[in-house]
């Protein structure tokens, strides 16, 4: 989807508008005089210089004295704006909200469910260092910027104060000569609010955009902020996953953001978020709305909390997403949906579709290029949670059983096809010897596949029966890693010694590669030579172990008890007709290569 700077700046209209002033002010110059002569002004009426001073600004020998009469007429009779910062408190059993009426924004969203990883206590969706820089939850997004900046300092008047409890409602105003504006929120039980804002700057309904400038507030080291994205989605949009779960969902990565660009509409749901929380505007008229996507930088440190080296150590540049969505032709009116990316809730919120395709948030989770297989496997997971142990940790334990034991068909089927090619080795080996002197572009190292192939065909050998097991097993690995890594559910859950499923453990790693050692060791390796097989047996479970080991603790508890379970599946396969053949045949094969 292209994107756009200010779509209120057409092509040579400052100019259109400089000559139109230019031309009126000719005009009440060359005039003045006349009205002067024939419309004589009668002295009863002393107020009619001061309305002609604000309706045809002209040269005056005494500005000051002009001056005061123009601020305060407006200050009497159409101001609107309040004394002191007060500040609005809704809650719910979900949050608890603090607006200020210094710009009508939010200073505080805590939502009471959910922890804090850098602080004890709850979490606030607030990102209070980046607000500072860059603007609070709510406030107003324009293209002018001294006027976003006006907009985010003057003190509204607040419909109420204090404490309330939701449902709720709270509209602030503020009024002066050029400018006017009305917000006004309204909240239920559940994290969706509605949203409606007005502007009108010189006498102009004016584009300001509700918006969630500044990140979250769990974003607190470079890896949180690196997760950070815009959605949206439309009927018209390109799908990146398309190609296995359908959704039209757009994503952007940081890099494809540029701060200040206009995305325009339709648009049946857009914000930004990162991994675990979300604020997402559901507008009202998806055909008139347009986002502005907002990247901004930081400096924060590389660990949150720890500074060995004082002033002196390095910080962190890190991007700060956000996000505006509003009406471009006149008031915005829409939902907003701000707290977790829980399936079981975004499920529930519904969203006018023209197409009816997905009619919820659903899509904001990203299961990736295997969400047709990702979604199902959290989903029953849950279901186990609920339903059978209430323990993230021991609901992975079991379900990763049953995956375990469901695939070992695959395994069964894995070592049959590899004995078959053990035993047609000696024969292929005996057909490439008769072949060897021709190079691979003589026509005749054709008849060598050929008859290969019809080896193959003779003893019933498929040479990716081998491969295929393990490349059914893979889809479930990936779907794993993906659920895993957008599963809210698993945040801060707690299994055994692990205090968080969702972050990296250095204890399941180390079991992780000494399992897979003994994997490979137990598992004959067909058509492998043995001084092969041994270093495979080694460098195979490094490689892993090095990968895994800064990936979800929940990855490598299913991955470690997949490979326990494979070494007792391998140890009774071994026992078996089968599996005796094929160790008696590499035993015969390694006895030959010493020779």
């Amino acid at each position: 989807m292209p994107e756009f700077k200010n779509p209120q700046q057409e092509p040579g209209t400052e100019k259109r508008l400089l000559l139109v002033f230019l031309l009126t002010f000719i005009v009440l110059i060359v005039f003045q005089p006349l009205l002067k002569k024939y419309m004589p002004q009668p002295p009863a009426q002393p107020q009619k210089p001061v309305v002609a001073e604000q309706t045809a600004p002209t040269p005056s020998p005494a500005p000051a004295a002009v001056a005061i009469p123009v601020k305060s007429v407006p200050a009497v009779t159409a101001s609107k704006q309040a004394s002191a910062e007060t500040e609005t408190v809704i809650e719910n059993d979900l949050y608890r909200i603090t607006f200020t009426n210094r710009g009508a924004q939010v200073k505080s969203w805590i939502l009471k469910k959910f922890d804090n990883d850098a602080q004890n206590g709850r979490l606030d969706l607030v990102n209070s260092a980046a607000a500072q820089k860059y603007g609070y939850p709510l406030s107003l997004w324009t293209y002018d910027e001294s006027l976003r900046n006006k907009l985010s300092s003057v003190l509204y008047v607040a419909s109420k104060e204090g404490q309330m409890t939701a449902p709720a409602e709270v509209t602030f105003e503020y009024a002066d000569r050029d400018l006017v504006v009305r917000k006004s929120f309204r909240f239920d039980h559940t994290y969706v609010l509605n949203v409606e804002t007005s502007v009108v700057y010189k006498g102009a309904e004016t584009f300001a955009a509700p918006t969630w400038p500044a990140g979250f507030g769990d974003e607190v080291t470079p890896a949180a902020y690196a997760a950070a994205r815009v959605d949206y989605h439309n009927d018209a949009s390109t799908d990146r996953t398309a190609l296995v779960f359908p959704n039209f969902v757009l994503r952007l990565p940081i890099k494809s953001i540029s701060s200040g660009n206009t995305l325009k509409g339709p648009f049946e749901w857009a914000g930004t978020g990162d991994q675990y929380f979300t604020a997402i505007f559901i507008p009202d008229d998806p055909s008139s709305a347009a986002m502005v996507t907002l990247r901004n930088p930081m400096e924060i440190p590389q660990k949150p909390g720890f500074n060995p080296m004082g002033s002196n150590a390095k910080d962190a540049n890190v991007d700060v997403l956000g996000a505006a969505v509003g009406n471009l032709r006149g008031p915005t009116a829409e939902r907003m949906y701000i707290g977790p990316k829980e399936i079981a809730v975004l499920d529930t919120v519904p969203v006018a579709t023209i197409k009816g395709d997905n009619p919820d948030l659903r899509g904001i989770v990203d299961f990736g290029w295997w969400g047709i297989l990702a979604r199902p496997l959290f989903l029953w997971l849950k279901w186990t949670y609920n339903h059978i142990v209430p323990n993230w940790g021991w609901a992975i334990v079991i379900q990763t059983f049953v995956i375990t034991i469901a695939l070992l068909p695959l395994r069964i089927t894995q070592m049959k096809s590899m004995l078959k090619m053990q035993r047609v080795a000696p024969q292929i080996k005996s057909i490439q010897e008769k072949y060897k002197k021709y190079t691979l572009r003589d026509p005749r190292k054709a008849a060598m596949n050929e008859e290969i192939s019809a080896l193959y065909k003779k003893e019933g050998v498929n040479p990716a029966g081998g491969c295929l097991p393990m490349l059914i097993q893979f889809p479930f690995l990936i779907a794993y890693y993906r659920m895993l890594g957008v599963a809210l559910e698993l945040r801060h859950a707690h299994w055994l010694w692990i205090t968080d499923l969702s972050s990296a453990d250095w204890v399941l790693p180390i079991f992780m590669v000494v399992s897979m050692v003994v994997v490979q060791r137990m598992t004959p390796q067909a058509g492998v030579d043995p001084a092969q097989q041994k270093m495979l047996t080694v460098m195979m479970p490094l490689m892993m172990g090095f990968i895994f080991f800064r990936l979800a603790a929940g990855l490598n508890l299913y991955y470690t008890e997949s490979n326990l379970i494979s070494i007792a599946q391998q140890a009774i396969m071994n026992r078996t007709k089968l599996g005796r053949e094929m160790r008696e045949m590499m035993e015969k094969r390694a006895r030959k290569k010493e020779k």
